[in-house]
């Protein structure tokens, strides 16, 4: 059974996914600990409605990344509370060596795109402009690099002629929520093996 931390910034939508996932039995998974690095995220929400514990995150004094003290204290957190795979759902901030190091192969992130197409921010209007046919979404491990980690999984969404960013978005978020408690069925199976930057599965 994997032992899940869940760290996110915003709505938690991808954390209820594998909520759901875990209470209708297709995923040996427990969430030991919500932390968002915003007091008054709705991931808190979502975790207290759960009966999940769930925590602040001081990030201060850093804006974009999670580095220094506050680093510190979430391995401590993480590594008190039992978890051995750590998963970032909207956690918009960049994760630096140390908590890596503590978790390898164990932190996993999810992304807007079909990487290694559009790495970075608002991919599904990158897509767009770029004038793809195809977009979609990534569960990868997590590297040092931006979004450069070994893929798990991947989902394809069509681009629609009338598309707007708003609606390849919400199409791309469907197929998040199935992307990710699939990924970590993929784990807690332990029928993977990390070959570089290659996953293989073994069915």
């Amino acid at each position: 059974m994997l032992k899940l931390a869940v760290l996110g910034s915003g709505s938690g939508s991808n954390m209820q996914s594998i909520v759901d996932a875990i209470e209708a039995g297709t995923l040996d998974a427990e969430i030991k600990i919500v932390l968002a690095d915003f007091p008054d995220a709705k991931i808190l929400e979502r975790a207290k409605k759960h009966n999940l514990k769930g925590m602040y995150l001081d990030c201060a004094p850093f804006k974009t990344k999670l580095e220094g003290a506050a680093e510190d204290r979430l391995i401590e957190i993480l590594k008190s509370e039992g978890v051995d795979t750590v998963v970032l759902a909207g956690f918009m901030r960049i994760v630096k060596p140390k908590l890596l190091a503590a978790f390898p192969n164990r932190v996993l992130n999810i992304h807007p795109a079909l990487l290694p197409a559009f790495p970075g921010v608002h991919s599904w209007t990158q897509a767009l402009d770029y004038g793809c046919k195809v977009a979609g979404v990534t569960v990868h491990f997590v590297d040092a690099g931006t979004d450069s980690g070994p893929i798990i999984v991947q989902k394809a969404v069509p681009v629609l002629e009338d598309d707007t960013p708003e609606t390849l978005h919400a199409r791309i978020q469907v197929q998040e929520h199935i992307a990710y408690p699939e990924a970590l069925r993929i784990l807690a199976k332990g029928n993977y093996t990390i070959e570089g930057r290659r996953v293989r599965i073994q069915e």
